[in-house]
């Protein structure tokens, strides 16, 4: 059984250790040195609780961590308060059971009751199966940076998908910090 939760400090060894391969082998992600559980227990406190840190367990209580998916600010410019960037990565043995899938709704509902109005996704191209997640849960497809980055020899592509969230009010309030709102949909 699959249980969705808001991460916690803890959880930081966990999310660490199932983010590790996309750097250090993988190209999901452009870092290049794997952030240790330290480092990751930092970028979950993030800007003042306001971005959701979400993980998928195998079971109610004590359960590890299968998959962990966040947002974060799409840009530090004020102007785009109400956009934000979503991630989300499932351990290996994990994959294709269906935790990132229900972890990435999660995320989509929460930012929504938030108040947030768009989320942001980037992917290193190819990648079906996470173009297939992405447009499951309702993003859509944005436009594609040809060779962006430079990892392990290569070139890569960056393709952005975009998923609207809520329509964009004419004087919008700011959005609600997680905590208020807490795991939508769960």
């Amino acid at each position: 059984m699959i249980a969705l939760r808001p991460a916690r400090p803890e959880d930081a060894g966990a999310i660490a250790a199932i983010y590790a391969p996309h750097v250090l082998v993988g190209v999901a992600s452009f870092e290049t040195e794997a952030p240790d559980a330290r480092a990751m227990r930092t970028r979950m406190a993030g800007p003042d609780g306001l971005y959701p840190w979400l993980v998928a367990t195998s079971g109610e209580d004590d359960g590890g961590v299968l998959a962990y998916a966040y947002a974060s600010p799409w840009s530090n410019r004020p102007a785009y308060g109400w956009a934000v960037e979503t991630t989300v990565y499932v351990a290996d043995p994990a994959q294709r059971q269906g935790a990132g899938r229900l972890l990435y709704e999660a995320l989509v509902d929460t930012l929504r009751a938030q108040g947030f109005t768009q989320a942001i996704a980037r992917i290193a191209l190819p990648n079906d199966a996470s173009i297939a997640l992405h447009e499951g849960v309702g993003f859509r497809r944005a436009g594609v940076l040809r060779e962006i980055g430079w990892k392990h020899g290569r070139w890569i592509d960056v393709g952005q998908w975009q998923c609207a969230l809520a329509e964009p009010a004419t004087a919008p309030v700011p959005p609600r910090r997680f905590a208020e709102v807490g795991l939508a949909g769960n």
